[in-house]
């Protein structure tokens, strides 16, 4: 039997595409007792995944890969039918999970490798010293829906070299993709370690109940919901959180290159990712030419439901709540004063609001303040990039930010100076394709970090420590059993040798 079909719930919940209303499937409702035998078998089929090595992990990872490109189109589809994104945004998510495979299976045993540190001093000069790296049995996935393959696909897959066994949780919005991941490992005939089980709260809470570790991807509230169970079962979890990631644009910038990377980094995937660009600060001597220009990269956007022949650039919103939280921050706004560049005051109907461009925004509006989430970029005016970088870290959030300006040193100067755990420099979004190095936010952005090289893989892992004799050993040491005097007193004046760094304190005790 298949270990992701666990269930003993009859109830299931419906999944709509959220452009047309339209119910594209259903999944189970699964009971805390189906979640718990699923981790069951998880933890009895993990040793012998373990006892394959690195290698022959990595070579399951790598016919997953093969799957994944040879059903592209498949999943693809998947995608579009639960997000409503533009199969263009779809494609990468596709793409994203076959280069992490491709970047940790390459290096899985390198990162993985047992270590020798060397001894420090005369106490353990005789000792052979090593680090092993040894997985978390059952490590718990439990993603968001606005990345529903991409972040328990990239997450699955250092876990998975690691040598544990996985358990995705998928959002009940969009849970097609994450069942099209384990479908994709049961097809190609890898071990049974990897499973998807599918429900709302109650299903992610028994999967935090029943796992060894835990790698959540979602809002703060959940996310601090889940790190104080984790703490209360001492197992350890890593949680990325929301965020509201500001853009600096510097008098030198390329505009136009700011411009179109900024329209991206805000309005892609409608503008539903942690890392969006949430809030632009632009020097005021630059302030005006950006918005031409930012204007008329957003104006011509399309909107609305992408017909296969990529029609759209932007998508729907994924839920009626995240329409809603768009729609009261844009209203907040201009009740406040702040003025619309692009978009309509008129009701949007649906989940599509229209990619808004807010100028003349303070720190007053929940627009710069709270994560929005959604297809909106406000834009303020700073005197200079002191402004800019004090502005920009007067939030609670820490998790990314871009800074654009033709003085790359300049550029990294600021990026020091930035309260976040990710700085793109004329690029947004970039960090994400660079595996060696650390996703992670600040503040209540979320604690510990996906990716980042060798971490990324050894996350995962619980550290051992081995010691064992050089050479025979004699049948008594110096520090056992029994104690003397004479003996005390000898151990006394070894430890302080080793201790002191003077010839005076050697000698002379104080």
């Amino acid at each position: 039997m298949s270990i992701d079909r666990h269930s003993s719930a009859t109830a299931t919940v419906d999944v709509q595409n959220p452009a047309t209303g339209a119910v594209v499937g259903s999944v189970p409702l699964q009971t805390a007792d189906a979640v718990q035998a699923v981790v069951r078998e998880l933890r009895s089929r993990q040793p012998a995944w373990e006892a394959l090595g690195s290698e022959g992990r990595a070579a399951w990872l790598r016919k997953l890969r093969n799957w994944l490109l040879d059903n592209e189109s498949r999943l693809v589809e998947e995608l579009h039918a639960e997000t409503s994104k533009p199969r263009a945004e779809a494609v990468l998510e596709v793409m994203m999970i076959c280069d992490a495979i491709n970047y940790y299976s390459d290096r899985a045993r390198k990162f993985l490798a047992d270590e020798r540190p060397r001894p420090h001093g005369l106490l353990t000069v005789q000792k052979k010293l090593t680090q092993v790296y040894r997985p978390y049995p059952v490590v718990g996935i439990i993603s968001p829906w606005n990345f529903p393959l991409m972040i328990p696909g990239v997450d699955a897959v250092p876990a998975l070299l690691a040598g544990a066994a996985v358990v995705i949780k998928p959002s009940e919005v969009t849970p097609m993709s994450g069942l099209g991941l384990a479908r994709g490992w049961r097809e190609i005939g890898a071990p049974p370690v990897l499973a998807c089980v599918t429900g709302r709260g109650e299903t992610g809470a028994a999967v935090v109940d029943s796992v060894d570790m835990v790698q959540f991807t979602g809002s703060t509230r959940t996310g601090r919901a889940i790190a104080a169970r984790a703490g209360e079962r001492l197992i350890p979890c890593s949680v990325e959180l929301g965020g509201k990631d500001p853009a600096i644009v510097l008098a030198d910038a390329d505009l136009v290159r700011a411009a179109n990377g900024i329209a991206w980094g805000g309005l892609v995937n409608s503008g539903q990712a942690c890392i969006s660009v949430e809030r632009v600060y632009v020097e005021a001597s630059v302030y005006d030419r950006f918005l031409e220009l930012l204007a008329e990269r957003v104006s011509a956007l399309r909107q609305g439901l992408d017909d296969g022949c990529a029609s759209a650039d932007i998508g729907a919103l994924a839920t009626v709540q995240q329409a809603e939280i768009v729609r009261g921050h844009v209203d907040d706004a201009l009740a406040r004063g702040a003025g619309l560049l692009t978009g309509s005051i008129v009701r949007d109907t649906g989940m599509f609001v229209e990619p808004t461009i807010l100028v003349d925004v303070d720190h007053s509006m929940a627009c710069m303040r709270e994560e929005t989430f959604g297809p909106t970029i406000p834009v303020m005016r700073v005197a200079d990039a002191e402004e800019a970088i004090r502005l920009a870290n007067d939030c609670e959030y820490g998790l990314s930010a871009t800074v654009w300006t033709k003085d790359r040193a300049r550029g990294e100067a600021i990026a020091r100076r930035l309260e976040v755990g990710s700085v793109n420099i004329n690029d947004a979004y970039a960090n994400l394709f660079c595996f060696a190095l650390p996703q992670g936010g600040w503040k209540n952005s979320g604690l510990g970090s996906r990716l980042g090289g060798a971490q990324g893989v050894r996350k995962y892992c619980r550290r051992q420590a081995i010691t064992a004799p050089r050479v025979r050993p004699p049948k008594n040491e110096v520090l056992w059993y029994p104690y003397s005097p004479r003996r005390a007193r000898t151990v006394a004046k070894m430890l302080r040798l080793l201790a002191a760094r003077n010839v005076r304190r050697r000698l002379f005790r104080g």
